[in-house]
């Protein structure tokens, strides 16, 4: 078995979709469109593995969640750039354009190379090796 995708609802999903496009090199399916609902959605694939959908239809409710703390439930997911290198110059890309570091690039307990960003939503992304 495999995790296949992942889905996050936005408020601006154009904007969404072009940052993990930008910063990710992920890959956007067609925009599906679900006029009844008022729903529409993007499928991202990177290279290999989970994909990720982005999703955003009228009445979903803002998260209250506080970006910087933990809580229960789905608090992150990982994206691999293949090297410490790749970590440091994306941490330092997003960073010069604005996005938040919400934790430097280290070498964790487990032993994982990463920092943390948060995406335009707040969706917090560790930058791994």
């Amino acid at each position: 078995m495999k995790i296949e995708h992942i889905a996050i609802w936005t408020k601006d999903l154009e904007t969404l979709k072009d940052f993990y496009l930008k910063y990710f090199g992920a890959t956007a399916g067609e925009k599906y469109i679900n006029p009844i609902k008022k729903f529409e959605s993007y499928f991202l694939s990177f290279n290999g593995g989970c994909r990720l959908e982005l999703m955003q239809m009228p009445g979903i409710p803002p998260s209250l969640n506080d970006v910087h703390a933990q809580f229960s439930g789905l608090i992150h997911f990982a994206i691999s750039v293949g090297s410490r290198q790749g970590v440091d110059a994306l941490t330092e890309q997003l960073r010069k354009d604005g996005h938040r570091i919400v934790g430097e690039p280290r070498t964790t307990g487990d032993g994982y190379y990463e920092s943390v960003v948060l995406d335009p939503e707040g969706n917090r992304i560790e930058i791994t090796e």
